[in-house]
Parts: structure tokens; sequence; C-alpha cells
């Protein structure tokens, strides 16, 4: 690979890419893939704000001629390789590829299930279904990818496209009358095929498992697995060895089998009571918890709600023995049947499990509750899947070291001895961008912290006039400062609440203010590039610890202890880390851009720990007073 020329002066890439120009970083990285990609060796490589490390692993991929799997974390991503990145890289590097995007099959019609649906739809139907089928059936008639994303006719809420599209649960696989003409199946063997296959960290999940049975499987024959967005990737790996019931995937198991008890003429009284028997267990087990969403331990849910649990297991196995005796002559009822008996395990297994099983626990939420039990440690199982496969991994992300070390990352996937790669950041820090630490703030378990830290801010988003991301650690916190913003301080700037619409709007609403004042929790920490100087503030109300009252963390860190590790240094202050490197990355996405990360928690100067957050930060200059911050813009703005 002649990765100097194309990352060079002379580069066909400064043809077709605004902006290309050659970056040392952007090259340094190229070289880590390709060499690892070259020698077969796993690869951990963080690559700070402004490498390029996407077009600095996908040139590599494209010139070393192997079959490459490259995993993200989000669709939107997926659809920027896929459909944007790919081809225009291809071309300019003259290097034409077979490239493949393959997601959960959630995201593709079923042709079957369309068919259930036009049977089932009538007259009387609601007007704006039918205009929705009708939508949908002369798209399926001309489709080639079966992708529900070709469809804009119909909304992304709307209630038929659970309808008709299929998952783990219901899909008939290869008992299905339409199985030949399978979109899914259409894209597992597209991707077969392919040189370059683009999935999500899900999907690949799956894969690894074998959770998509009846499907063939994507990584055997696979040279190398690019993971970006690594991060993410060890708790998506972990749920993989969750097991959980649903209440709301079990609503949608009665739905499934009145529709085709109906459909097949054997609907009566008996079915009609056991189906109604079944939701009201569910709905009994779940009048003994509490009324708010979060996750309860097992203990702190009582003896009344694994009375009723055990009862709802009671209804299913009446059930199963209705679909028993039904199940000739139907596919769908046979899958039902599988679904059922599926559910029923589930249940027992959870029922049965010791505190050497893993966690019990129940999250709450939206009218429903998920009965879990989630394994403390996998990274051994992890690893099996990884090192499994005959080909070589690469991790990269902005964020996967702390102070350097990527021993916690590593240690989540159970691979320690991965070659590590540390890519800095091209921007001039120093020079563009400050890290305030405002004086005098309480500790952040202070009853009036939030209106403290509010009070701290004000000043500050009048001299950035606006042009702020407020980052919280909790939806209290949020709400608050909400309230003061908006009714005590009356701030003149445009206010954008999480939950007030959703998260696209409201980056898309806090562009075009020009002047806007963003209120986010965790989902606005990451994944969010605002370039320019409509962003030069980003305020962190506290160092990002999770909740220690969650059973699960609670769980996790007592298993730590008792295996002779410190759970604060082994897991909480590195998550922390990490997600606090994500919320500051927010502010500086561009070399023309400028602005103040604002960090409220004074834990960050007074602590033992805090150097190692500090380290792990991008090298800004600290600042300790309001008059350093108008310096600070006078001087950057006075000459923008």
């Amino acid at each position: 690979m002649n990765l100097e020329y194309y990352f060079g002066a002379n580069s066909p890439l400064a043809d077709c890419l605004e902006g290309f120009s050659p970056r040392a970083e952007q090259l340094a990285m190229a070289q880590a893939v390709g060499e690892a990609i070259g020698t077969g060796s796993d690869l951990a490589v963080e690559a700070g704000t402004g490498t390029g490390k996407t077009l600095a692993y996908l040139i590599p991929v494209l010139l070393c001629g192997q079959h490459v799997v490259v995993s993200t974390r989000t669709r939107t991503l997926q659809d920027q390789l896929y459909h944007r990145d790919l081809p225009t890289l291809a071309n300019a590097l003259g290097r034409p590829a077979v490239v493949a995007q393959l997601k959960g099959r959630s995201n593709y019609l079923c042709l079957h299930r369309l068919g259930k649906l036009r049977e089932s739809l009538t007259s009387s139907s609601p007007r704006d279904q039918q205009s929705q089928l009708s939508h949908l059936e002369r798209w399926a008639a001309h489709t080639r990818t079966g992708d529900i994303n070709e469809v804009a006719e119909v909304p992304e809420d709307s209630s038929l496209w659970p309808q008709v599209t299929s998952n783990v649960d219901n899909c008939l696989g290869s008992r299905c009358p339409s199985f030949a003409d399978c979109h899914v199946v259409s894209a597992r063997q597209e991707a077969m095929d392919a040189e370059i296959v683009i999935v999500n960290h899900h999907l690949l999940v799956a894969d690894l498992t074998m959770k998509e049975e009846g499907f063939a499987q994507l990584l055997p024959g696979s040279d190398a697995v690019i993971v970006d967005e690594a991060h993410h990737f060890p708790d998506v790996a972990q749920s993989a060895f969750n097991v959980s019931l649903n209440s709301g995937r079990l609503a949608d198991l009665v739905k499934e089998i009145r529709r085709e008890a109906l459909s097949l003429g054997v609907y009566g009284d008996d079915i009609d009571r056991q189906l109604d028997a079944v939701i009201r267990a569910s709905k009994d087990a779940l009048m003994t918890l509490p009324r708010h969403e979060g996750n309860l331990s097992w203990t702190d849910a009582g003896t009344e709600f694994e009375f009723a649990f055990d009862l709802l297991a009671d209804q299913l196995i009446e059930l199963r023995d209705w679909l028993t005796g039904h199940q000739e002559g139907s596919a769908d009822i046979r899958r039902c049947l599988d679904r059922t008996r599926s559910m029923l395990e589930t249940s027992e297994r959870i029922s049965i499990a010791g505190d050497q099983t893993g966690l019990r626990w129940i999250r709450t939420g939206r009218g429903g509750f998920t009965a879990n039990v989630t394994p403390l440690d996998v990274s051994t199982q992890i690893a099996s899947l990884l090192t499994g496969q005959e080909c070589t991994w690469i991790f990269t992300s902005a964020t996967l070291a702390v102070g350097g070390d990527f021993g916690h990352f590593l240690g989540r996937v159970g691979m320690p001895e991965t070659s590590v790669r540390t890519i800095p950041s091209p921007f001039d820090y120093p020079t563009i961008a400050r890290l305030y630490l405002p004086p005098d703030m309480p500790p952040p378990n202070a009853g009036d912290y939030t209106e403290r830290m509010i009070a701290a801010i004000v000043p500050v988003l009048q001299v950035t006039k606006g042009r702020a991301f407020l980052l919280f650690t909790s939806h209290r916190a949020l709400r608050r400062a909400a309230e003061l913003l908006e009714t005590e301080y009356r701030i003149e700037y445009p206010l954008l609440v999480q939950g007030t619409a959703p998260r696209s709007r409201l980056i898309d609403d806090f562009v075009a203010a020009s002047n806007g004042v963003l209120l986010g929790t965790a989902t606005f920490w990451e994944g969010i590039d605002i370039r320019g100087h409509g962003l030069v503030l980003v305020a962190i109300d506290r160092l990002p610890f999770a909740s220690p009252g969650d059973p699960l963390l609670a769980a996790r860190l007592e298993a730590i202890r008792n295996s002779g590790g410190n759970p604060f240094r082994d897991y909480q202050l590195p998550q922390a880390v990490l997600s606090l490197k994500q919320g500051a990355g927010r502010l500086i996405r561009d070399y023309a851009d400028h602005g103040v990360v604002m960090i409220c928690d004074p834990r960050l100067s007074t602590s033992g720990y805090g150097k190692v957050f500090l380290d792990s930060l991008p090298s800004l200059p600290v600042i300790r007073s309001l008059e350093e911050v108008r310096t600070f813009f006078a001087e950057r703005e006075g000459t923008a």
C-alpha cells in the first residue's frame, strides 16, 4: 500500500473530498491499520478528534483487497459509509469494490407479513393505515433491497412497520412461504459475496453468538473486522449474554396468536380466555412494581412480584399446551409455539437463577417491564467469541484510553495483549480552546448545587451570547436547570431542552438559531458534530460517574471487589473518564473552531483522581475566572 501517496500533497483524494489536506496523524493511523491488516495483528487505536479516522481506515481497507467487515454503532454512520464515503473513495482510488450494507432484519420488508397485513385490513380500518399500505404495496412491487428507509411516504413511527417487518421472534426462516424472495436472505447473500460489508455492533454480536438462527454466518471467510465507535462495543457484546423476558414482546406474541388463530378459523372461547389470562398475569406482575422508570433489583421488587412472575409462567404453560394441539398445517402457529416455549424457558431460568448465575433485576417503564438475569463479567466469553474467528480485529474510537492506558477497554473485551496506538488530535487546543473550572463551587452533593452551577454558567452565556451545550448527568438536574434558566434568569437565547422534541429536531433547531442553549443528558454527550462558531461553550455539570443506586452497577462492583479488584479504580473511574472525554469532545470539531469547555464539578481540582480526568482530556489551558473567559473570547472573536 502506497499510503504516503494517498495521504500526501498530490493525493487523488483532493479532487473529490472538499477541504482535504495532508495530516500526519491521519497517515499514521492509516499505516497502523494497514500494518495490522497485512500482518494479521489485532489493534486498538484511539484517534483524537480531527484525525479523520474514517478515511484512515477505509483507504487501507480498499487497498488491501481482502474481505473486511466494518461495524459501527449507528445506522446513520452505516448509511454514510455505504452511500457516501466508500463510493467516493473507491472512485478516487480507481479501486472499484463490491460493497454490501447489512442491517438487522427489522429494517427489511417481510413479504409474508405484508400479505398477512393485507388480509387483516378491511374497509373499516383507519384511512391512514389503508393509505400507508397502498404505498407499501406499490414500493414492494419494485424494490430490490426491501430496505424500509426507501419509503418516505410512511412515517418512521407508523404502526404498520412492526407488522410488515420481522424479528428473531416471529421470522419463520426456511419454513416461510416467501423464503425464496426474502429480502433478508438476499441481503445476507450479497454480504457473503461482497469484499466489504458494513454492519452495526448489534448485528455483529448476533452473528458472533449465532443468535440469527437459519441464516449463514457472516464472519467465516472475513480477513479483518474493523469496529468503529468501539467504546460502545463491550456493552453491546455483554448484552448478548443477558437473559430477559419483556412484557411488551409478550403482548406482541399474544396479538400474533390471536391473529393466526382467527386466520385459521380455530379461534374460540378457550384460546380467548387463555390469551386474556396471559395479558392479565403480565399486568398483575407490573402492578406489584414501583410506578417509575428505572432499574430495580430482584430483592427490592419483593415477594409479591416473584409470586406474580411465577403465575405468569403458569399461564405460559397453558398457552404452550393449546398451541401444541393446533400447530399442524400452520408454520405461523408453529413459530408462535416456538416463541412461547422460549419465553417459558426464559421465565424459568430467571426464576431459578442464583447469585452465581448473575444478577436478577427488573427494568420498568412505559407501561411494561423486563425481567433479566445478567452475568456480571463476560470478558472471557467475549474473548472466546472474538479470538474464535480467524480474522484480525481492529478497534477504533476517539475514547478508548484512560490517561493513555487501554487496559480498561481491552480487559472488558478479554484481549489484554492487543497492540495499541494513540493518535493525537491535530487541533491546536492550547490556542483555540480553554478549560474553565469555575471557582467557589460547592461539592456536587450539596442541596443547592444545581442552583450554584447555573449561577456560574449564566455569566458565561452572556459572554458567548448563547451558542452553548449544557450537559447533565441526570434528568432531575436538567429539569431544574431548565426551570432556573427560563423562570429565574429569563435568558434571552433560545432554550432547547431534551424531552421537548426529538433529538434530531433539537439539534437542527440549535444550528438554525445560531445563538441557542441546548440542555441534554446522556445521548447528547456524543455523536453530535456541530462545526463552526455556532457552538463555543460546552458546560458539564458533574463528573459523569454512573449512579451507585443502579442494581446492575452495584452488583458488578461487588463482583470486582470479591475477585480482589478495586471497584472505583477498575471500573467506575475509567468509565467516567471515557464519558467525560466524549462530552468535552463536542466542542472542537474542526480547525476553525474555538471555545471553552466548562466543568463545574470541583472534584476535578480537589480530589486525588481529578488528575486522571485532566490527563485524559486534550491539552486545554486551564482558566479559573470569568475575566479569563471574557479575555479568551475577546481575543479569539476579535480576530475571527
